[in-house]
C-alpha cells in the first residue's frame, strides 16, 4: 500500500507537470514577444534621424545584454506618421518616432510646440521642451496611453512653391498648400490666406506632381530626404514654425517591462537626444546646398516681411486657446510666462 501510494503520488506530479508545460511555454513565449521593441518612423535611412535611432538601438541592446531586441522600420515602411502613431497607441507596435505634428492626433497638447512664431530660435525651444514643459508633457503622453521617450527635431519649417516665392501673406491667398494633418497647421494656413489640404507625408510627392497642391512647408532635412524639393522651384526661408520630433512608446507595453530595462531605454534615449538635435542643425547649410544644386531658387525674408507673417499668424494662438484642452492652454501660459513676451 505504501509503495502504491508513492507511485500514485509520482504519477499525479507527472501529470500536473505535463498539464503545466503548455502554459509555461505560452508564458515564456509571451515574455519573449514583450521584449521586442518595434519602432516606426517615416525618416529615410541614411539620415540624421536614422543614425540617431541606430545609435540608440545599439546602446540599448548592448547595455541590456540581449534581453531586448529593437527593430527599426524606417522610411514609412509601416505607413504614414499618423498611421504609425495610431499603431503604437493600439499596441500593434511598441514605439514610434514622429514629428509633433503627427503625434498631436493622439496627444493634442503637443500642438502648443508648433504654434507659429512661438520660439525665436532653437535655444529657446530646447529650454522650454527640456525644462518648463518636461513634466506637463510627460503627463500628457501618459494620459493618452504613451510613455514619453526622448526628443529630436525636424527643425524650422519653410515655405516652398512651384510658381513663385512666398514673401507675404498675399502670395498665399487662395494658393493650394499641403498641410500636415494637424489643427495648428491647418489654422495657420487659413490665417495666412491659403487653401490647405491635409495630406500624409507618404503622398505629398505625388500630390505635387499631379497638381493637387501648389506647394508646402517643411524643414530642410525632411524636404530633401523625401525628395520633395525636386517638385518645387521656389523656397522661402521663412522659419515660421519650429517642429520638434519625439520618440514614444506604448505605455501598457512599457509598464510591463522590468524596471531596469525601462531605465536603460529611457537613459540611452536621453544620451542620444543632444546628438540628434546637433546633427540636424549642423547639416542645415549642406542641405540648403543640395536644394540649390537641384535648381531651386532660394530667398530669405526681410525683417519687415517676417513681421507681416507674424502679425497675420497671431490669431492662431487665440484659436488654439479657444479649442485646446485646459492642460494645453496651461502649457501655452507656462511658455509665454517663461519667455516673457
Amino acid at each position: 500500500m505504501r509503495r502504491a501510494g508513492v507511485v500514485g503520488a509520482f504519477w499525479t506530479i507527472l501529470m500536473a507537470a505535463a498539464l503545466m508545460a503548455p502554459a509555461l511555454a505560452l508564458s515564456a513565449e509571451a515574455r519573449a514577444e514583450e521584449l521586442v521593441l518595434k519602432i516606426a518612423s517615416v525618416a529615410p535611412d541614411q539620415t540624421p534621424w536614422a543614425e540617431m535611432l541606430k545609435r540608440w538601438k545599439k546602446a540599448v541592446e548592448e547595455r541590456a545584454a540581449g534581453r531586448i531586441k529593437i527593430r527599426l522600420f524606417l522610411g514609412g515602411q509601416l505607413g504614414s506618421e499618423t498611421d504609425a502613431v495610431l499603431r503604437c497607441k493600439r499596441g500593434q507596435i511598441q514605439g514610434v518616432a514622429s514629428s509633433t505634428g503627427s503625434i498631436s492626433s493622439q496627444i493634442p497638447e503637443v500642438n502648443v510646440l508648433e504654434l507659429p512664431y512661438l520660439f525665436k530660435n532653437a535655444t529657446e525651444a530646447d529650454k522650454m521642451i527640456d525644462g518648463v514643459l518636461a513634466e506637463p508633457m510627460k503627463e500628457a503622453f501618459a494620459r493618452a496611453g504613451f510613455t514619453m521617450g526622448f526628443w529630436n527635431e525636424n527643425g524650422y519649417r519653410h515655405f516652398a512653391a512651384k510658381d513663385k516665392f512666398i514673401k507675404s501673406p498675399a502670395d498665399l491667398r487662395g494658393k493650394k498648400m499641403r498641410s500636415q494633418e494637424s489643427a495648428v497647421h491647418l489654422d495657420m494656413w487659413r490665417a495666412l490666406g491659403a487653401s490647405p489640404t491635409a495630406i500624409p507625408q507618404t503622398e505629398v510627392l505625388t500630390a505635387l506632381q499631379n497638381g493637387t497642391v501648389d506647394g508646402f512647408d517643411q524643414a530642410l532635412l525632411y524636404m530633401v530626404a523625401a525628395n520633395w524639393h525636386t517638385s518645387i522651384k521656389y523656397l522661402t526661408l521663412s522659419g515660421h514654425m519650429y517642429q520638434p520630433a519625439v520618440i514614444a512608446y506604448n505605455k501598457a507595453w512599457f509598464d510591463k517591462l522590468p524596471a531596469d530595462l525601462q531605465t536603460i531605454i529611457l537613459e540611452e534615449g536621453k544620451n542620444v537626444q543632444d546628438f540628434g538635435r546637433k546633427k540636424v542643425r549642423q547639416m542645415g547649410p549642406t542641405i540648403l546646398g543640395v536644394v540649390k544644386a537641384a535648381g531651386v531658387e532660394v530667398a530669405e525674408l526681410t525683417g519687415a516681411e517676417r513681421a507681416a507673417f507674424e502679425k497675420a499668424a497671431l490669431p492662431v494662438r487665440a484659436m488654439f486657446r479657444k479649442k485646446a484642452k485646459p492642460t494645453a492652454a496651461k502649457m501655452l501660459d507656462l511658455v509665454e510666462g517663461a519667455l516673457k513676451r
